[in-house]
């Protein structure tokens, strides 16, 4: 949801992997379902989506469009951890709050990257290319080392939510292999995005190391956060 100049990945086949509202689409039979995004490059068609999914361009640094206000029962947000820094939270926190009805829900999802460590399945694994990736990008862009996401349910309640609760939990190791292989191909995309010509470098020298460092078992992993709240 940042310009497109700030975000910090590509808007490619690369990238467009993600649609969680086809996802619900599934489960909820009879909901409207209604995507937001400061660029719709990432998206499918608009004549290939299902009939009750509709996506809309709507830059979250910007005023909630009038028609907006006051029209959801739920709201679901995730993965705004590489896109705002840690002083726009609040003000975004309102403008959420302003798309509920009242009794309305919001549902966050971010993985906490402050928690992030590397794990190793076999006692003779190497981690230290693995490592050194990930503190080139804490270092390079504070997108990149976002602290708020523990901070969630305070935000959300200093922002007026009510009956606010968070779960944290650890993805299963079976699960957190596979989402750090997934994740991977984020420095990929951050190497050919980024204007520091030093982090492209760094990116390009490191990630076959890393993957090698995978292929022995070794996998980066963090808690990742739930976070929901009410509208009173």
């Amino acid at each position: 949801m940042a310009s497109k100049d700030e975000y910090v990945f590509t808007r490619d086949f690369q990238d467009n992997t993600r649609i969680w509202l086809l996802d619900v689409h599934d489960k909820l039979k009879d909901a409207q379902l209604d995507g937001f995004d400061v660029s719709l490059d990432a998206a499918p068609p608009s004549q290939i989506l299902p009939s009750r999914v509709t996506l809309r361009h709507w830059n979250v640094k910007e005023s909630v469009p009038e028609d907006l206000i006051g029209v959801y029962d739920i709201v679901h947000v995730r993965f705004l951890a590489y896109v705002l820094l840690n002083d726009e939270i609040p003000e975004l926190v309102a403008k959420l709050f302003s798309l509920l009805k009242p009794g309305g829900y919001i549902q966050w999802g971010e993985a906490d990257i402050q928690t992030l460590r590397v794990d190793k399945s076999t006692p003779d694994g190497s981690t230290e290319r693995t490592t050194e990736l990930y503190n080139l990008l804490a270092i390079q862009d504070p997108r990149l080392k976002p602290y708020w996401i523990a901070k969630l349910l305070e935000l959300l309640a200093d922002g007026g939510f009510v009956e606010i609760e968070k779960d944290s939990q650890d993805a299963p190791p079976h699960l957190a292999f596979i989402l750090h292989e997934a994740g991977l191909m984020i420095h990929e995309l951050i190497a050919r995005k980024t204007k520091n010509e030093h982090m492209a470098r760094e990116l390009k020298r490191l990630l076959p190391a890393v993957v090698e460092e995978t292929r022995q078992g070794s996998y980066a992993t963090s808690l990742r956060y739930t976070v929901i709240g009410k509208k009173p």
